[in-house]
C-alpha cells in the first residue's frame, strides 16, 4: 500500500502564493488556486482544445481521444497522485487544465511547422510560451485587466512543468524564478501527461487496429506480463475487453511508480519544505525505475508502431505544408489578420501570423485554408 499524505509538508500554500499581476480584492467562497481553475475551464482557449487534434486525425474514427479529452484525463490522474501524496489539489488540478492550451492545430506536427518557420525570423514556437501569453493577453474576459490574471504560481508552472529554466534566463520568463525548480504540484504534470498519452495513445491504436495485444505484450515487458495475468482470469474475454483491462493495470503500474518514486526521492533528498524543493538541484518527482522502464518501452513501441507509420507520417507532412502555406499568405496579407490583443499591436508580423495560427481549431484551420486558396485559384 502507499503511504498517503507523506509529503504533506511539501504542498505548497495557497496563502503564501506571490499572488496576481493585477491586484484583486473581490470577496470569493474560493481560494486563489480554485478561481484559477474555473478561469481556465471558462476560457477560450480551453474550449478549443476539443477541435485539436491529440493524435489520430479526424476521419480514422470518431471516438478517439482528442486534446481536450487528453487534457480531463491528465487533470484526474493528477489530482489523484496530488491527493495521495498531500499536495494541493486545486494548484494542481489548474496546472493540469491549462497544460496544452498552447498547443496549435495538428498536435506535435503544427508545432514543429511553426517553429520551423519562426527559425527564419530568428525566433520560436514553444507551446508552454505560448500559453503563458494566452492567459496574460489574448483571453480577455475581465473589466479590471487584460488575460484571466492568474496567480503567479500557476504560470509559473505553465512555463516550467515540463522543464525548469535556465538561471541566466531573460525576457519575458525571467520574472518566473529561473534556476530553481517549481513546485512539487507543477512537476506532477509532466508525468502525469506522459501516463496519459502513453496509456491512451495504446488504446486508440489498437483500436485503430496499428498492432495486437500479443504484439504489444513481446514488446513491453510490464504489458506481457499483465497480459498473462488477464488471460488466465478471463480466457472467454474478447481482445477489446483484454485491452481495457490491460489499460488500466498499467495505468495502476506507472501511478504507483510516480507516487512510490516521488515520495522515495524527496525521502532521500531530506526536502522539509517548499523552499527546499525549489533549491534542489533536481526534480523530486520521478518514476521508481520499474515504472520507468515501462513508460520508456512504451514510448519505443508507440514511436515505432504508430507515430512513425506511413498513415500519421503523410497526415503530418500534409498539415505542416497547410500551415507553411497559409503562414506566407498572411505575410503577403497582413491585412487579412484579424486585430491582435491590445498591447501587441507592435509585435512584428511573423509573431502575430504565428499567434493567430497558432489559435486555430483544426476545422477553423481548414476552413480558413480553403477559403485562401479558393481566392489564389481565382486570382
Amino acid at each position: 500500500m502507499i503511504r498517503t499524505g507523506v509529503l504533506a509538508q511539501l504542498r505548497f500554500p495557497v496563502e503564501r502564493s506571490l499572488g496576481r499581476r493585477f491586484p484583486e480584492s473581490l470577496p470569493s467562497f474560493r481560494n486563489d488556486f480554485q478561481r484559477d481553475r474555473d478561469r481556465i475551464v471558462h476560457s477560450r482557449a480551453f474550449r478549443r482544445l476539443e477541435a485539436k487534434t491529440q493524435v489520430f486525425p479526424a476521419g480514422i474514427s470518431d471516438h478517439f481521444r482528442n486534446r481536450l479529452t487528453h487534457t480531463l484525463e491528465v487533470a484526474q490522474l493528477a489530482r489523484t497522485a496530488a491527493r495521495v501524496l498531500g499536495l494541493d489539489e486545486d494548484f494542481t488540478e489548474a496546472l493540469a487544465l491549462a497544460h496544452d492550451i498552447g498547443h496549435p492545430p495538428f498536435a506535435h506536427s503544427g508545432e514543429v511547422a511553426l517553429n520551423r518557420i519562426l527559425d527564419r525570423f530568428g525566433d520560436r514556437f514553444e507551446h508552454n510560451v505560448h500559453a503563458l501569453r494566452i492567459v496574460e493577453s489574448f483571453e480577455h474576459r475581465y473589466a479590471m485587466y487584460p488575460g484571466l490574471n492568474l496567480s503567479f504560481e500557476v504560470r509559473e508552472g505553465i512555463v516550467k512543468h515540463s522543464r525548469d529554466l535556465a538561471a541566466d534566463t531573460v525576457g519575458m520568463l525571467a520574472e518566473y524564478l529561473p534556476g530553481l525548480r517549481p513546485p512539487l504540484e507543477a512537476q506532477l504534470i509532466d508525468l502525469a501527461d506522459e501516463i496519459a498519452y502513453n496509456t491512451a495513445d495504446v488504446d486508440d491504436a489498437h483500436e485503430a487496429g496499428f498492432f495486437t495485444l500479443g504484439e504489444l505484450g513481446s514488446a513491453v515487458d510490464m504489458a506481457g506480463r499483465l497480459l498473462e495475468e488477464i488471460e488466465g482470469q478471463f480466457p472467454a474475454a474478447e481482445e477489446r475487453i483484454q485491452l481495457h483491462e490491460l489499460q488500466r493495470r498499467l495505468i495502476d503500474h506507472l501511478m504507483r511508480g510516480l507516487m512510490e518514486g516521488t515520495i522515495a526521492a524527496c525521502e532521500g533528498a531530506g526536502v522539509g519544505s517548499v523552499d527546499e524543493v525549489r533549491q534542489h538541484p533536481e526534480r523530486l518527482v520521478r518514476f521508481t525505475q520499474a515504472a520507468a522502464e515501462t513508460s520508456a518501452a512504451l514510448k519505443q513501441f508507440l514511436h515505432a508502431r504508430v507515430y512513425h507509420t506511413q498513415l500519421l507520417v503523410e497526415e503530418r507532412d500534409h498539415s505542416a505544408l497547410a500551415i507553411e502555406k497559409l503562414f506566407g499568405y498572411f505575410l503577403e496579407h497582413p491585412d487579412q489578420l484579424p486585430p491582435g490583443p491590445e498591447g501587441l499591436e507592435g509585435d512584428p508580423l511573423h509573431r502575430r501570423v504565428c499567434d493567430y495560427i497558432a489559435s486555430m481549431t483544426d476545422g477553423y484551420f481548414l476552413r480558413i485554408y480553403k477559403q485562401v486558396e479558393a481566392q489564389l485559384t481565382q486570382s
